[in-house]
């Protein structure tokens, strides 16, 4: 069985990273939203 300060320390580690990817989740959303990000391809075609 795992003590208290190890299991203290994974939580800690566990809410970094999912406050990372919620931070970077939320950046990506807000420059989509701007228009910053297309998740189409335009290309154009010269002849």
């Amino acid at each position: 069985m795992a003590d208290r300060g190890a299991l203290k320390i994974l939580g800690i580690i566990f809410a970094a990273v999912t406050v990372t990817v919620m931070l970077a989740t939320g950046l990506i959303v807000k420059s989509v939203a701007d228009g910053s990000y297309s998740l189409e391809t335009t290309a154009s075609i010269d002849r």
